[in-house]
């Protein structure tokens, strides 16, 4: 049972531009059009927690890319699309109570995603592991991966690998 944050950032930390932009990351090289392990990590998640914002932005991409269920943080949505009923779940409250729901429901390994879910779910210690990859450009501004905690969160490293197209991937273990 864990909860896991897999995402990108640029060196300088930031997961989207000033105005939410990812046009970065969709342009990068990836000539053999590799999923850096993506995929091998789907496998492993039962379910996915996601903000509205990046709810929103994942509903702009045209088709729905996620085959685990979807559970979306939100006190403001008052519905989903209709095409993602049975796929996309709307949830809110105390952080802790929500991950005890969906661990009693079998929802075990959770992929938290979206700026503020992971800020939130950093601040509240309920990040077990990090798989961060970096990649090679410096945006400097935008929406950072991490904001303001009370206290240091400290992380032991378990696999750093880089690709030949400039990207660091690096997995870290809550060390607790």
């Amino acid at each position: 049972m864990a909860n896991f944050v897999y995402i990108a950032t640029s060196l300088d930390g930031y997961i989207a531009g000033p105005d939410g932009e990812l046009d970065w990351l969709m342009n990068f090289p990836n000539p053999g059009k590799s999923d850096f392990g993506f995929g091998r990590f789907m496998k492993k998640i039962d379910a996915l927690v996601m903000g509205r914002h990046t709810f929103e932005k994942v509903l702009t991409f045209g088709t729905w890319p996620y085959p685990k269920p979807v559970f979306v943080l939100s006190s403001t949505l008052t519905g989903i699309p209709e095409h993602l009923e049975g796929k996309v779940e709307l949830v809110s409250g105390d952080l802790r109570a929500i991950v005890n729901d969906l661990n009693d429901r079998w929802f075990k390994n959770l992929y938290i995603d979206g700026g503020q879910t992971v800020q939130s779910f950093m601040r509240e210690d309920l990040v077990d592991e990090l798989i961060l990859s970096r990649i090679p450009v410096v945006l400097g501004a935008g929406l950072p991966l991490f904001g303001k905690l009370d206290e240091a969160k400290r992380f032991d490293l378990v696999k750093n690998e880089a690709f030949k197209n400039g990207i660091v991937k690096t997995h870290y273990r809550r060390s607790r």
